[in-house]
């Protein structure tokens, strides 16, 4: 799994109980996910489809940096499935895992459509078109 982003957490994303709010989180990791989806499958009109039950495991304070985990599992006809991982980058222990997101491709009238896509590939090439994973 690769951590892309990291978030440090700051007062206005706390809820009443002092730690990171789960909301939140959970926009986080459907803006993470979607961008993630619009890279594999190289289209901007992409849609969460499905989040499974989701495990918080451990809670994020004030000032903890974290660290958001995405990868692909699966490549249906018209849908990107992945699973996710967040931790402490400091500790690396887990604060949240979600064992399934579903994404799906559009076409420009919003209908579901084929992405052709049945493997990962990473948008993020070097100066020398070297993938930089």
């Amino acid at each position: 799994m690769n951590f892309y982003t990291r978030k440090w957490v700051k007062p206005e994303d706390l809820n009443p109980n002092g730690s990171l709010f789960g909301g939140t989180l959970l926009r986080w990791i459907d803006e993470e996910a979607v961008i993630y989806a619009i890279v594999q499958l190289g289209n901007p009109h992409v849609v969460t489809k499905y989040i499974s039950e989701i495990n918080f495991v451990s809670s994020a304070q004030q000032g903890d940096i974290i660290e958001l985990g995405i990868e692909a599992t699966h490549f249906g006809t018209t849908s990107l499935t992945m699973r996710c991982e967040v931790r402490n980058k400091i500790t690396r222990k887990t604060i949240l895992s979600i064992d399934k997101l579903v994404f799906v491709n559009l076409d420009k009238d919003g209908n579901p459509t084929p992405h052709l896509k049945k493997e990962i590939t990473y948008a993020y090439m070097g100066i020398d078109n070297t993938r930089l994973d």
